[in-house]
């Protein structure tokens, strides 16, 4: 049994009369540690593919299941807490520190709010985004943004993150360690799934996808993906 499945999912958007299938017949498996990325443009179907996979938007056709159960009728008690949704995006009016932003998924769990801030703060340590503990969200950059949200994700210990274009944004030196950290999370055991819009987002994964049209095509497992160099993958390894 997968961690993931995904089997034979289609999503259609509609806008009056006109109709537009974002994702087409796709099927994808994910298993515990392993870093999978879907590659693909704009309107591709990427980001509808990874919230669906998330159980944010429930297919049209075809099944989610996530431990062998039905994600559609689960969300609500898998999401947040055994998936890890990462917004790379912060409200302009969010003023809270970024510890207490990273620790909010503790709170709705009624942890208290001491062992909430010490989870976030070596979550950010963990991330590479210690220094951020204590500026507001809208102080990030574009990489320290990601990290933030990955530690968010990460905060309830989920079995898997889901996270469209974690290098959107970010500057070009600051992207291979970012897709570094993803692969030491897989590396200790939280399955990955990311979107990537360009071929350096593909830097050490397990399998890589592309999508085009909402279809979904194989396109290299990790003997044939570019791997991150050892020094990059050891630097973000805690």
């Amino acid at each position: 049994m997968s961690l993931l499945s995904i089997e034979h999912v289609t999503k259609r958007y509609r806008r009056g009369r006109l109709e537009r299938v974002a994702v087409r017949d796709i099927s994808l498996d994910i298993e515990p540690g392993e870093l999978v990325a879907v590659w693909g443009a704009r309107f591709s179907g990427r980001s509808t593919l990874l919230r669906l996979a998330a159980g944010i938007e429930a297919p049209e056709e075809g099944s989610v299941s996530f431990e062998g159960r039905d994600l559609v009728r689960s969300r609500n008690r898998v999401l947040g807490t055994q998936i890890g949704y990462c917004h790379t995006s912060f409200s302009s009016a969010q003023r809270c520190p970024v510890v207490e932003h990273v620790a909010a998924g503790l709170l709705a769990q009624r942890v208290s709010p001491k062992q909430a801030r010490r989870r976030g703060q070596e979550l950010l340590l963990r991330v590479g985004a210690e220094r951020c503990a204590w500026l507001e969200c809208h102080e990030l950059d574009g990489a320290e943004i990601a990290r933030v949200a990955i530690a968010s994700a990460l905060v309830t210990t989920p079995a898997l993150i889901v996270i469209d274009e974690p290098t959107s944004g970010v500057d070009e030196l600051a992207r291979d360690p970012l897709l570094g950290l993803l692969r030491s999370i897989a590396n200790e055991g939280t399955a990955v799934l990311m979107s990537a819009s360009d071929a350096q987002g593909l830097s050490g994964v397990d399998r890589a996808y592309t999508i085009d049209n909402g279809e979904l095509q194989l396109q290299s497992t990790q003997a044939h993906v570019v791997p991150l160099r050892r020094a990059e993958l050891g630097a973000h390894r805690r």
